[in-house]
């Protein structure tokens, strides 16, 4: 379930652009302007907006840590800004003053801006000097985004190509994407690894002007160096795709359009979790927050739409308790940040980010460390921490049940108790199909091509091997 929590509707143009951080929400608009919200109430922040740029601003985005802030625009300009303050930090000028279309920060001490002129640049965050410059082929540079372990950009044109790059600026791929242009691309922060090739691979979407959001796997290997490999389309929009963003866990795909509709997309069976048509026109840009269940979609109606997701849906893998990652040695720091966001300590986020605070350092905080290390004066949030600390060794100790997969409803993504075969050869739980067909749905869930007939058979198979695989479980607890 998706629940609209508030409408942002403070910008006088066009909504461009909206990013999350840890404690913030960022927004841009055609008006010249960047505003900045709270996350904790949605109030605009006293420094808010922010209006350095002379024409309108196109994109905007935090650093990893959420200390800056950057925002780039018609003006050939890109702004860093300290998002705590609001202090204007550097004007980075564009080669050939071009208007910049995308920035992006990378994982490390780098930001990316991309031009009209297919010019792009990588500036050093530190003496907010260029680091090197490149050009695309032809086109608008329109998208770009980085790889989690920072090795690595991709960027999109208005031809339609996607090229990827590494942090030298060299270009290592070119792929012919979207014939009518690209709008947009994103990488999924969760890496995936091949245990039988040994072979690490990314997970990217990208959407277009024809329609289509594809899914791509990016692969790394000794013998070819880099791989861009299609893995499949999403059809759900009906107009030209301009904008898509991945969770955090990489599980859900969000998506805006021409159509003014926003759709939620389940990445692993590319199946449509929730459509939103609150927005009166073009969705140009959507967000999922990086440790909160919130998702933040603007439109050209001018305003922001900021949505609750309801965590019992399959956000963060399949298990008996929804927990996101049970390995918390292996925690990166912002695996520990969406779980202090979880256990509702984000104001600890910032705090822990300055120490670098990860899953192995987390488990080994103590109340010495707490005072003398981070500085934590107050008594009672000392024994909050520790609290939560204990509780999630505890949850480690007895780790939850996976549920194969063959169990699950693909619809829900829960165990199935009535099991049905439907005319597309797949198994759903009854009720999610029935209603899945009552809605005048009358395409195969998983295939998305028609259902040559409605009747749906028991599997009573399915259903017995469920209900042994129940009984064995209750044995063993």
């Amino acid at each position: 379930m998706v629940t609209l929590l508030r409408t942002l509707a403070d910008h006088g143009d066009d909504i461009s652009c909206c990013a999350f951080s840890a404690l913030h929400l960022a927004t841009c608009s055609l008006d010249k302007t960047v505003r900045v919200y709270s996350l904790s109430t949605l109030a605009e922040l006293p420094y808010s907006p922010l209006a350095g740029h002379r024409y309108a601003v196109h994109c905007c985005c935090f650093s990893p840590s959420g200390r800056v802030l950057a925002s780039c625009s018609t003006d050939g300009s890109t702004l860093a800004w300290d998002a705590g303050a609001g202090r204007l930090l550097a004007v980075l000028e564009q080669p050939r003053g071009s208007p910049v279309r995308v920035c992006r920060f990378s994982p490390g001490a780098s930001l990316l801006s991309g031009a009209a002129d297919g010019g792009l640049v990588l500036w050093d965050t530190r003496s907010w000097r260029p680091r090197g410059s490149g050009n695309v082929k032809d086109g608008s540079l329109v998208a770009c985004a980085f790889s989690p372990n920072g090795n690595f950009f991709i960027t999109g044109s208005s031809c339609g190509d996607l090229t990827i790059w590494d942090d030298k600026m060299r270009c290592l791929y070119n792929e012919k994407a979207h014939d009518l242009g690209v709008t947009c691309c994103d990488i999924s922060s969760q890496p995936i690894s091949d245990g039988e090739h040994g072979f690490t691979y990314f997970q990217m979407a990208s959407c277009g002007q024809d329609n289509q959001i594809k899914l791509w796997l990016i692969l790394f290997t000794d013998f070819s160096g880099v791989e861009l490999k299609y893995k499949c389309t999403l059809n759900a929009h009906s107009a030209p795709v301009l904008a898509c963003a991945f969770s955090c866990d990489g599980q859900m795909l969000v998506s805006g359009s021409v159509d003014k509709r926003v759709i939620i997309h389940e990445t692993s069976t590319g199946n449509t979790l929730h459509t939103l048509s609150q927005h009166s026109r073009y969705v140009t840009t959507c967000a999922f927050a990086p440790c909160r269940p919130l998702l933040a979609t603007g439109s050209m109606d001018k305003t922001v739409n900021i949505w609750q997701l309801d965590l019992k849906q399959p956000y963060a893998g399949n298990t008996v308790e929804n927990e996101s990652k049970l390995d918390v040695e292996d925690w990166s720091e912002d695996d520990v940040s969406a779980w202090l966001c979880a256990e509702d300590l984000a104001d600890f986020v910032g705090l822990f980010k300055k120490n670098n605070i990860d899953g192995k350092e987390l488990l080994n905080l103590t109340k010495e460390s707490l005072t003398d290390e981070l500085k934590i004066e107050s008594l009672g949030l000392r024994s909050k921490v520790l609290q939560k600390i204990e509780e999630l060794k505890m949850k480690m100790i007895s780790l939850p049940v996976t549920i194969p997969d063959e169990f699950l409803c693909p619809i829900t993504r829960e165990l199935m108790k009535d099991p049905v075969i439907a005319a597309d050869g797949y198994s759903y739980e009854r009720e999610a199909m029935e209603n899945w067909i009552s809605t005048k749905r009358r395409a195969s869930p998983m295939t998305n091509l028609p259902l040559p007939f409605l009747m749906l058979t028991p599997n009573r198979t399915l259903k017995m091997a469920i209900n042994r695989w129940l009984e064995t479980q209750q044995k063993c607890s």
